[in-house]
């Protein structure tokens, strides 16, 4: 029998890391952005953005990556999600545009950089919170009727998609706070250590109420998370958030320079397996799977050589920038 490839499925996981590379790269430089007001205004705000001044911009890659592979590979479900949860993404969007801009005339209008910085903390803010609501609206489902959106304008706004909003700014603080606790020194780093506690007990209760909620949105999450025999398997789960959590306060407290950003990035790893276990395989949920929402396999086999060389590209200049900008950041201006 001739070997086959799930198209589908293959196309929803290059989706799926194409969102995680966007959220745990350009979430600690949008954690920067949300920590702003904490930071005192000239050497520690310019250390704090000249630690992500080489690859904000390039961070955004994955955004467009993600959003423009859900169009090509799943047209049917980018429909319906931005039919659904068009108020959130066009905040989203307008927020990082606001930010972006701000970013750059901060360095290039001193005169005015008081207010450049109250732009990129409210366009960092309001991009986060709009992320956690749309996952939190995704999350709750959607309503779907003959292959449209058959919901209201505001069926996104609830408690849970609030909460999942609130959570993520908190988890994105963490990562920034995180991040300059590697990047930096002297005032900046101790400022973040300080901070850091705080924003990470903050986070890990954040991650447990929303896990906590999730499986009473609907039977199918129950059943995945708690029926016999996969709870041997989904517990493992909570159990790794634990041992994370105790590892990133153990590497705090003894004031490890990479340790506290790289098991907060576990956590938010940790979170996205959660999230594929209640969520696969629907893309749509309830009722909308990858198999429904698919292009056709003509299409997917067209675009799959273009992914197989485009991906290994972005991740190889992605982890070059990195790798040259790697150290200690300064606080003299950007150029």
């Amino acid at each position: 029998m001739p070997f086959t490839v799930d198209l589908p499925t293959v196309f929803a996981f290059v989706i799926a890391f194409a969102i995680f590379a966007y959220v745990v790269m350009d979430g600690f430089d949008l954690g920067i952005g949300i920590l702003f007001p904490a930071l005192p205004a000239g050497r520690e705000r310019d250390s704090a953005m000249n630690s992500i001044a080489p690859v904000w911009d390039g961070n955004e890659t994955w955004l467009v990556l993600g959003g423009g592979g859900l169009l090509a590979a799943f047209p049917l479900a980018y429909g319906m999600i931005l039919s659904a949860l068009y108020a959130p993404i066009i905040a989203m969007l307008l927020a990082l545009i606001f930010r972006g801009v701000a970013f750059e005339f901060r360095w290039r209008d001193p005169g005015h950089r008081a207010v450049w910085d109250v732009a990129f903390n409210v366009g960092s803010v309001v991009a986060a919170f709009a992320q956690g609501v749309t996952l939190g609206a995704l999350l709750q489902g959607i309503a779907v009727q003959d292959r449209g959106y058959a919901g209201g304008w505001f069926d996104w706004l609830t408690p849970f998609s609030l909460l999942v909003g609130a959570s993520l700014v908190c988890g994105y603080a963490l990562l920034g706070a995180t991040w300059l606790i590697m990047k930096s020194e002297g005032p900046l780093q101790a400022r973040c250590y300080r901070l850091a506690f705080p924003l990470g007990i903050g986070a890990i209760l954040a991650m447990a109420a929303v896990s906590a909620w999730t499986p009473f949105l609907r039977e199918a999450y129950w059943l995945r998370w708690f029926a016999w025999p996969q709870v041997l398997f989904t517990a493992q789960v909570p159990l790794l958030v634990a041992i994370v959590s105790v590892a990133f306060l153990v590497g705090l407290h003894r004031r490890h320079h990479y340790t506290p950003f790289l098991m907060a990035l576990a956590l938010f790893t940790l979170g996205l397996a959660g999230l594929g276990i209640s969520l696969y395989p629907y893309v749509v949920p309830p009722a909308v799977s990858i198999w429904d929402a698919a292009a056709p396999d003509v299409s997917l086999r067209f675009m799959l050589p273009g992914v197989l060389v485009m991906v290994p590209v972005i991740l190889a200049y992605t982890g070059y920038s990195y790798w040259v900008f790697r150290g200690k950041t300064g606080h003299e201006g950007y150029h």
